[in-house]
């Protein structure tokens, strides 16, 4: 099996979004960026010693609930539609690569 390159990726994505364009559509509407200082004050990130992990982007968290309430997903079918779905990783930000969000 090859590996796909990121112009595979970006193929795929085109093909998907000729069918289905509601998420760039939805990003390019939102700018969910402009919401960051209060979705920081309803969600604050606690300070975590370094050995932690790094606390999740409040921003991503909020947009991976977009899509849980958008396609009416439980916690579990969320984190599998994330990292089955390329069109959700890329609302996200993601790559196949990127750890997925265990807990919003």
């Amino acid at each position: 099996m090859s590996q796909l390159s990121m112009f595979d990726t970006e193929k795929q994505l085109e093909k998907i979004y000729e069918i289905n364009d509601f998420l760039p559509k939805l990003s390019g509407l939102v700018d969910f960026e402009h919401f960051r200082p209060l979705i920081d004050q309803a969600r604050p990130v606690k300070p975590q010693p370094k050995a932690r992990k790094k606390p999740y982007n409040n921003v991503l968290v909020c947009k991976v609930l977009v899509l849980k309430y958008l396609y009416n997903l439980s916690d579990e079918q969320t984190k599998l539609q994330i990292r089955d779905r390329l069109s959700f990783q890329h609302f996200l930000g993601l790559t196949r690569a990127d750890k997925i969000p265990v807990s919003f």
